[in-house]
């Protein structure tokens, strides 16, 4: 069981990489060594936020530090987020969809694992589906038989979907069968994470059965921001190339389908 201190240090850690994106977006960039001195951390700490900022294309690393990310490179672009993993998410895909009962509502975020999902709902009869992710629309707008119901929002080129507070209305208002959602990573000291802090947590209200997608490249890595506990998935689905001993580690936590 971890310790109050524990929680507040791993808390503190997430803030501070936070406010470590701000200061080198604010300069347009810093050095390692006036960050660690700045933050009061060591100079190893202050790389190893660095290189999962720039990992999540955040910021750039330099020589000696990093640069902010020009604007319109902040995020992957959707192509490239889909050709990563993809024998897994089709994997993922199959199994997530293969859960969805006729006659339900599920709700799904947007991303290239839910748009796989959404593939293998497609000619499934007396669905209805909710969300803000236009890919999800794109795989289902020939299927007569399932209804998609897009929230509000603006549009997000670099996900093709819709965000901002239009989404948080529209999924208080939900109350589904089903919600499917991806993340960035799985920690299995932080829990379930992010990279955009604006990812509404109404998609984990808007359902009866909280189903966590997610392929094994991500599990047991960390992100930004911390979206929720791991125990809090009623489910998690993951590929079969997941590691045993953080497969053993999942199966404490929650239940656990393997996509094969």
């Amino acid at each position: 069981m971890k310790t109050f201190n524990t929680l507040i240090n791993q808390t503190s850690s997430i803030d501070r990489q936070s406010e470590l994106l701000l200061k080198i977006k604010e300069q347009g960039s810093a050095s390692i060594s006036d960050l660690a001195v700045h933050f009061s951390v060591s100079e190893m700490t202050v790389r190893r936020m660095i290189h999962r900022l720039a990992d999540a294309g955040l910021v750039i690393r330099t020589p000696g530090g990093a640069m902010a990310a020009p604007a319109g490179s902040m995020e992957r672009t959707f192509v490239e987020r889909s050709a990563k993993m993809a024998g897994a998410k089709e994997a993922l895909g199959r199994a997530a969809a293969g859960l969805v009962a006729e006659g339900e509502t599920v709700v799904m975020d947007s991303g290239t694992t839910t748009q796989c999902i959404a593939r293998y709902m497609s000619g499934r009869q007396n669905l209805v589906v909710v969300t803000p992710s236009l890919a999800v629309l794109d795989e289902l707008a020939g299927s007569p038989g399932v209804q998609v119901r897009l929230t509000g929002g603006v549009y997000r080129r670099s996900s093709h979907d819709l965000a901002g507070n239009a989404v948080i209305d529209a999924l208080d208002g939900v109350h589904a069968d089903k919600v499917f959602f991806g993340a960035a990573a799985l920690s299995f000291h932080k829990g379930v994470m992010n990279y955009d802090a604006q990812m509404p947590r109404a998609f984990l209200r808007a359902g009866k059965q909280k189903i966590l997608v997610i392929d094994s490249s991500k599990v047991g890595n960390e992100a930004v921001y911390r979206l929720c506990p791991v125990e809090s998935c009623d489910l998690v689905i993951t590929d079969a190339d997941v590691r045993s001993a953080d497969l053993k580690k999942l199966k404490n936590l929650t239940t656990v389908l393997v996509a094969e």
